[in-house]
């Protein structure tokens, strides 16, 4: 056992093992009994390829590179593929992320375009495939460019023909319904092909604030026909909606405060927990029914667990094993259930289902200690008390390595995490990144702040009109009662946040002395530029539940925006950036530290080129994870020989 300060213990737990193992399985489904899935490539320019388990239990990448499956339908995407088996061959359609096109491919012959390309603005891209060859279509979303504006884009539910012959053809798509909503969902088909249902919204709101259900019946042009709405509305949110084997229709909302399951209205297990959560992504599924009546179900209060449901009982039993968290993708097949799971201990894998024996196993991605797992953190869920008495949860990773200790009487440095979204929240798995830290002696805090998701609506609503406020005073909560505890060093925490969690880290740099220094990573600094223009079309209107209405209240954008604060910033920091960011564009960042010119703050700009909202590529990681450890050994006085010193400018 080797002695030695807290944040500089040697562990094999480097940034490239970090990278190598980074991103997860995705988008699981069934091509006839076959399960297939996306997986991240990091050492292959970040891209995401299909993979394919064989009846022999052989794992199989079938598209290489360059072939990347990822739709960026709303720039963060949605389902990507899908696929199904004619006379026991499979038939896949997926979009490739370069072109955006919609691809044909069977096995033995090369990817076949399916849809045309545009040169307006982000030109044609697909989502929410859904393959209907008996009708020789496959029915997407279409997200389509009108101008060269970000917000200059329709969307509405399309029939692309299978036989190539809209490849070079927009006329050949056949637009299934009027333009009605800014937004929607793939639609899906009722078992008898006679209705047809998807989710719709609308400025201003974002799809967990309210959204439409709504229903159509198909004609035998294969066109819908009058639409009507069956449930949801602007202070409601669906989340899902799929039909039953009987006709029936099933779908999650929060209109009594939790997204629970309902059947034609009725709800089906109404307890307190959420059984969907925040639509980021098109054709998310929390839920799935099954041939014998039964529903698979991704549900719980914080972590999210896999089970099935009666539906006319209302008894849920859970599926037995490791995971504690399951991903909001789900697939069956006959009574067979697929899904992504993880635990504190295991990273996420391809888990089946037998609902008819109960058994849960691994059949895809398994995770496999590429270190000693006694190098992992012993993670505690925990619920700590905030401004005005309210909870926040948070999860708590202490230092931990079985080769080190620290001196007696010293206590370990502590970074907090603050989360994207904001409407999300971080799950309690094991993390290589996290482990990087903590294997060295630095601890790890993930805060789910208030407005984080996985609590119901009032607790996601606490940030309405208070971004900027409550999460940055939750985060400094858990900070100190962390120090306060004895759990902490005082003076040596820090905070990290990318995306949204980079605007809190912002804040809280700019708001409060609670910090050492702080790694902020693809942030919003501005509100009001970011409001006017300078996002996509999604999140353009995001601000105004999270702030409130720019015309309303423009000095409150003025005063929370750590781009006005930036006179009051004393610690360190590292900003890190990709340049092909559409989300939060590197105009951001170039403003900010204008502002900070000649101020002698003491701080570090990384700029990735080839990378957008979120860092995919294995060597942009490296830089980025090894750049933020130097950033702590210098503030904290720790020794990181084994990383690059990263240069402090002032």
């Amino acid at each position: 056992m080797h002695i030695l300060p807290y944040g500089s213990w040697p562990s094999p737990v480097d940034a490239a093992l970090v990278a190598a193992h980074d991103g997860r399985p995705d988008w699981v489904g069934f091509v006839g009994d076959e399960v297939w899935w996306t997986e991240p490539r990091p050492q292959e320019g970040g891209r995401r390829t299909l993979v394919r388990r064989t009846a022999d239990g052989t794992e199989q990448s079938v598209l290489p590179a360059p072939w990347n499956v990822r739709s960026r339908v709303i720039e963060y995407g949605g389902r990507p593929w899908a696929g199904t088996a004619q006379d026991g061959t499979p038939l896949v359609v997926f979009v490739h992320f370069a072109d955006q096109r919609l691809y044909r491919w069977e096995p033995g012959g090369e990817p076949r375009p399916l849809t045309p390309v545009s040169a307006v603005g982000g030109g044609l891209r697909w989502a929410e495939p859904l393959l209907l060859p008996e009708r020789g279509e496959v029915w997407c979303v279409l997200e389509e460019y009108t101008g060269e504006g970000p917000s200059d884009v329709r969307r509405v539910p399309v029939a692309v023909p299978l036989d190539g012959s809209a490849a070079g053809d927009r006329d050949a798509l056949r637009e299934l319904a009027a333009q009605r909503h800014r937004f929607v969902t793939g639609p899906r088909l009722s078992p008898d092909g006679r209705r047809a249902a998807w989710l719709a919204w609308d400025h201003p709101r974002m799809p967990w604030d309210g959204t439409e259900l709504v229903v159509a019946e198909v004609g035998e042009d294969g066109l819908f026909g009058a639409v009507r709405t069956v449930a949801g509305g602007p202070a409601e949110s669906v989340a899902q909606a799929e039909w039953a084997a009987d006709g029936s229709l099933l779908y999650a909302s929060d209109r009594e405060g939790w997204w629970h399951l309902y059947r034609d209205g009725r709800p089906l297990c109404p307890r307190e927990e959420e059984f969907a959560g925040p639509l980021w992504t098109l054709g998310r599924r929390w839920f799935a029914p099954l041939e014998s009546g039964l529903i698979a179900v991704v549900h719980g209060r914080g972590p999210a667990a896999l089970g099935i449901l009666d539906p006319e009982t209302g008894e849920l039993v859970d599926a037995a094993g490791p995971w504690t968290e399951f991903d909001a993708t789900l697939a069956v097949h006959g009574e067979r259930v697929v899904a992504v799971g993880a635990g504190a201990r295991s990273g996420y894998e391809v888990v089946e289902l037998d609902t008819r024996t109960g058994r849960a196993r691994v059949i895809g991605a398994a995770h496999r200690d590429p270190v000693d797992p006694a190098l992992h953190p012993a993670p505690r869920a925990r619920t700590f008390t905030g401004p005005g008495g309210r909870d926040v949860h948070a999860h708590v990773y202490p230092p931990r390595n079985p080769d080190c200790a620290a001196p007696e009487g010293e206590l370990p440095p502590y970074v907090v995490w603050a989360h994207g979204g904001p409407t999300s929240r971080s799950p309690l798995v094991l993390d290589l990144e996290v482990s990087y830290f903590t294997s060295r002696g630095i601890g790890v805090v993930e805060v789910n702040y208030g407005g984080s998701t996985g609590y119901g609506r009032a607790y996601r609503e606490r940030l309405r009109e208070q971004w900027g406020v409550v999460d940055v005073e939750d985060c400094a909560a858990v900070a100190l009662a962390l120090a306060d505890e004895g759990t902490a060093d005082r003076s040596r925490l820090a905070i990290r946040g990318g995306s949204a969690g980079g605007w809190t880290t912002a804040a809280s740099l700019t708001g409060t002395d609670v910090y050492a220094c702080g790694t902020i990573l693809y942030p919003i600094f501005d509100l009001a530029t970011w409001a006017s223009g300078e996002t996509h079309d999604f999140e353009s209107r995001y601000l105004e539940s999270l702030v409130g209405p720019l015309a309303d209240v423009p000095e409150r954008y003025a005063e929370r925006s750590p781009a006005g604060r930036a006179d009051r910033i004393t610690a360190p920091f590292l900003l890190l950036q990709g340049l092909d960011d559409v989300i939060c564009p590197p105009a951001q960042c170039e403003r900010f530290l204008a502002r900070l010119d000649g101020r002698r703050v003491p701080h570090a700009y990384l700029a990735f080129e080839g990378e957008g909202h979120g860092f995919r590529r294995a060597a942009t990681m490296v830089r980025a994870l090894e750049a933020e450890l130097s950033l702590y050994a210098q503030v904290f006085g720790l020794d990181a020989v084994d990383v690059p010193t990263l240069e402090l400018r002032t």
